[in-house]
């Protein structure tokens, strides 16, 4: 596992506007603070994605994401919650809670509450990441820190070498509204 001293220089890096690579369930991924455009548009560049696609926020609880979860029925409150922590990110309406540059052209934010230990201690730390999969546009997801270095040489701000989670495929992706499963 990372050292307290790493786990301190990611989250200043991320407080600082920087961008930041970690192992996830069960691929690497790329994160920075959400409501640092320019960071964002740094995570886009790198991985060449139009904004208009939208990125996934990760949380560590469940309450960490309170203020967009407002609203919901006690159903899809309930959905929600017997999923996480886990493998499953959702698609919830924003009403115009998230910036754009986090949401791209959709009425709704891609959100999951991670399972990973490395991820939920860092979004204790920091609140809502930024959660990306660390890989060039059309290129296979970055499944370890040797694929972090090919892709990204000198590009990110900091690296969090520690072992990815169990899971073989990256989370499962539904629309929290009419159920449909995208991925």
């Amino acid at each position: 596992m990372i050292s307290r001293w790493q786990l301190h220089r990611a989250v200043q890096t991320i407080r600082k506007g920087g961008v930041i690579a970690y192992p996830t369930e069960a691929v690497w991924g790329l994160g920075c603070d959400p409501w640092n455009k320019q960071a964002v548009q740094r995570i886009l560049d790198i991985k060449q994605r139009p904004v208009h696609k939208g990125l996934i926020l990760v949380t560590a609880e469940i309450k960490q994401l309170a203020w967009l979860l407002e609203g919901l029925t006690t159903e899809q409150r309930q959905l929600l919650e017997a999923s996480w922590p886990g493998p499953n990110t959702w698609l919830v309406p924003h009403l115009g809670r998230v910036p754009t540059w986090i949401s791209g052209q959709h009425a709704s934010v891609a959100v999951r509450v991670s399972s990973h230990p490395l991820v939920q201690t860092l979004c204790q730390l920091t609140g809502p990441l930024v959660s990306t999969s660390a890989n060039p546009t059309k290129h296979p997801a970055a499944t370890s820190r040797l694929h972090i270095e090919q892709y990204f040489h000198n590009q990110l701000d900091a690296v969090l070498n520690a072992p990815l989670g169990h899971r073989q495929q990256p989370s499962t992706i539904r629309d929290l509204v009419s159920g449909q499963v995208l991925r």
